[in-house]
């Protein structure tokens, strides 16, 4: 089984509040094999009733939504009629039910053309879905494209919805990886915004302890989870307008995998995917968080 691992206590120095969490003793529990066309699952959400499993790959895979059930059965593929896979990195679900994308990866920094895609994507019956709202926008703060190979932090995989407005964690791609990644704000309108820089936080470890593959918000708006390769990091103690006084507890879950999709089940469970690799990943698991 898989077990939670206690690391030391490490302090840092963009974010002193930062600490690591201590272990609950609940496994990471394999919920079901990705059916096997799924090989780069990059974001899932969950339909309103949570009945159905939404997920969507990245890019150079289908304009398209899966549903699944909770045994992992495919229950529908819907083509997003009005809209091109670019890099799709992250989907998410509102209060209300309505489903967003997010089209922004961008590995390169290099991207002008960046957008989050809202859907009246509703139910596994659906045969189509088309877009409903585009909200682009440019990082505050990005003057070149690309930048130095030392400030590659405009990429983006994972976000979350909160009181009308998007907020975006960036995935470090710099050389010389310190776990640095910015936070921005960007309104959930149609329209072109310029995303405000809204914190500067720091994450302990390397590459794939520290790089932001995807995030989620439980339902009291009080807790984002940041997902990676080896962990996840809860923030609390954020406003809606600053970051940088948010609190970071790290929970290794002891499994090191191209995790690329997280969502809450419920305000203690969360939902977790990998890609498919060689010898490992193409799975959905479970993960009980600390309380």
């Amino acid at each position: 089984m898989l077990r939670l691992l206690i690391l030391p206590l490490f302090l840092l120095s963009c974010n002193p509040k930062a600490q690591n969490s201590p272990a609950s003793g609940d496994d990471l529990q394999l919920q079901f094999s990705l059916p096997k066309k799924l090989k780069e699952v990059s974001g899932i959400t969950l339909s309103k009733d949570k009945k159905t499993i939404w997920v969507i790959e990245d890019r150079g895979n289908k304009n398209a939504i899966y549903g699944l059930n909770e045994k992992g059965e495919m229950l529908a593929k819907v083509p997003v009629e009005n809209a091109e896979n670019t890099d799709w990195e992250d989907i998410i679900s509102d209060v209300q039910g309505n489903i967003y994308i997010g089209d922004f990866g961008n590995n390169d920094n290099n991207r002008q053309d960046l957008a989050i895609l809202k859907t009246d994507l509703k139910d596994a019956a659906q045969a189509t879905t088309k877009v409903i709202q585009m909200t682009k926008f440019h990082y505050e703060g990005q003057t070149e494209f690309p930048p130095k190979k030392s400030n590659l932090l405009y990429d983006c995989e994972g976000f979350v919805e909160m009181d009308g407005n998007f907020y975006l964690f960036t995935k470090n791609r710099s050389k010389g990886f310190d776990g640095t990644f910015l936070v921005f704000k960007v309104p959930n309108k149609e329209g072109d915004f310029e995303a405000k820089l809204i914190g500067k936080l720091k994450l302990q470890g390397g590459y794939n302890d520290a790089a932001i593959t995807s995030a989620t918000i439980n339902s009291t708006k009080d807790k984002i989870v940041l997902l990676t390769h080896k962990n996840v990091h809860v923030l609390t103690g954020f406003t809606p307008d600053n970051f940088n006084t948010a609190n970071i507890e790290k929970i290794s879950l002891n499994h090191n995998s191209q995790k690329e999709a997280v969502a809450f089940f419920d305000d203690k469970t969360l939902m977790i995917a990998d890609e498919k690799g060689k010898q490992e990943g193409g799975n959905v698991y479970k993960f009980l968080l600390n309380q």
